[in-house]
């Protein structure tokens, strides 16, 4: 190992955050994750409400689904870029910042004329510029903050959050969709974020620890070692099952509250919106906790990460599969539920295999990957809608899940690797 890797490595060892500042930092975190993904949901929760007060088609409502991946492809590597440089926790408190008021204000801009279409489309694209820059952030700060030995625990109890998030606007936003309207969930999931961002600033990043918590320049590499990344096969693989996690979660993110309405159209809206992530949280805890216990028995990290593949896209997929094929409420629903929880282990998967790879440079090539799953998400979401309106059955929808899920999940096992890329010349096997 070179003398200069040696240093940034001790460097960033220094770095590290307490146990008491890992506990702080990861709560803030999960509650910062949860909001967004009601912030994110809350369009999901109103669309078919929605779709009847403007008159929207299927193929409509799925370009208002699908849009706010459009504005989240472009600015994953800026935010993963900028949170390896300056600091994530600024990045995302910066970001949440602005989600939380346009997030506030779309009820307002549904009024502004008659070309509603257009009005929540613009915003649900500036909303995903502006969560874009949150996970990329996120894996920078956690790939320089938080020991190796406890990533997959500490990442997934993040990760949770977004099971948390919707599984509050499930359970809120149905009763505020039923008892005041959609308008009342967008100002709820705003107004929440913006306290949040109070919080976080006031007791986490005033005074001098705002400046103590991003990690000392001179452990931050120059520049990113692009070329050396992407001539390895492991990150190719990772980028892809990235792509995989990425699109089939947001299919089945913006998809699933649609296809209960429709499909059992006297069920009760807040069991289908609110059971699978009830079991998507503790599963995705779980994961972690599983991943890093069976890293510490001396099982192989790359072993490891790629089991928690098989659960998170394999096994995932064949439950999405049995979706579209039961016509009991009562089995969608437990089918369902074991998808979306089957789903967070991707998080001690391909989520902290990217940490591994790159851990100096993890917020960009978290970028990459997860620009390639927005664009991917914009794709599938609105191909999901088109399927459905041109088949006129749900079936095709899970068909493309599992496909999707199950490219991913071979490119990985062939070719996925836990070896560090990000080094010079010499690298050191995990």
């Amino acid at each position: 190992m070179q003398p200069q890797d040696e240093a940034r490595r001790d460097m960033a060892e220094e770095a590290r955050w307490s146990r008491p500042e890992c506990q702080a930092w990861t709560g803030a975190l999960l509650l910062g994750t949860c909001l967004l993904y009601c912030a994110r949901a809350s369009l999901s929760i109103c669309a078919a409400t929605m779709s009847q007060d403007f008159g929207w088609n299927k193929k409509e409502a799925g370009i208002v689904l699908s849009s706010f991946f459009w504005g989240y492809c472009f600015t994953q590597v800026a935010g993963g870029h900028l949170g390896d440089r300056i600091g994530g926790e600024k990045v995302i408190l910066l970001s949440a910042s602005a989600w939380g008021c346009l997030t506030a204000a779309t009820p307002l801009l549904s009024r502004l004329g008659s070309a509603h279409l257009v009005f929540i489309t613009s915003s649900r694209v500036l909303t995903g510029l502006l969560q874009g820059v949150y996970f990329p952030a996120l894996t920078s700060l956690l790939a320089q903050k938080v020991r190796e030995s406890e990533r997959a625990f500490t990442y997934s109890t993040v990760g949770s959050g977004s099971q948390l998030g919707t599984l509050v606007t499930g359970a809120v936003g149905s009763l505020l969709l039923d008892w005041y309207g959609w308008q009342s969930v967008f100002y709820f999931s705003g107004g929440l974020t913006l306290l949040w961002v109070g919080y976080v600033y006031r007791y986490l990043l005033s005074g001098k620890d705002c400046g103590a918590l991003g990690a000392p320049p001179a452990a931050r590499p120059s520049q990113v070692p692009w070329r050396q990344l992407f001539r390895k096969p492991s990150v190719w693989a990772a980028v892809l099952s990235q792509l995989s996690s990425a699109c089939s979660f947001f299919i089945l993110l913006s998809w699933l509250p649609t296809f209960f309405q429709e499909t059992f159209p006297h069920s009760k809206g807040w069991v289908f919106n609110v059971v699978p992530w009830l079991v998507a949280a503790p599963t995705s805890l779980f994961s972690g906790f599983l991943a890093d216990h069976l890293i510490s028995q001396g099982y192989r990290t790359i072993t490891v990460r790629k089991f928690m593949q098989v659960m998170g896209l394999g096994l995932s997929s064949i439950f999405a599969l049995c979706v579209g094929h039961s016509s009991s409420f009562l089995k969608s629903v437990v089918f369902a539920s074991a998808s979306i929880g089957l789903q967070t282990f991707n998080h001690s998967g391909i989520s902290v295999n990217i940490q591994d790879l790159a851990p100096s440079c993890a917020g960009f090539l978290f970028g990459v990957a997860n620009t390639a799953g927005a664009l991917a998400g914009v794709v599938g979401v609105y191909l999901s809608g088109y399927l459905i309106e041109t088949t006129g059955s749900w079936t095709s929808l899970f068909h493309l899940v599992a496909a999707i899920s199950n490219l991913g999940l071979c490119s990985f096992l062939v070719f996925g690797q836990a070896q560090r890329v990000d080094l010079s010349p010499t690298h050191e096997a995990l």
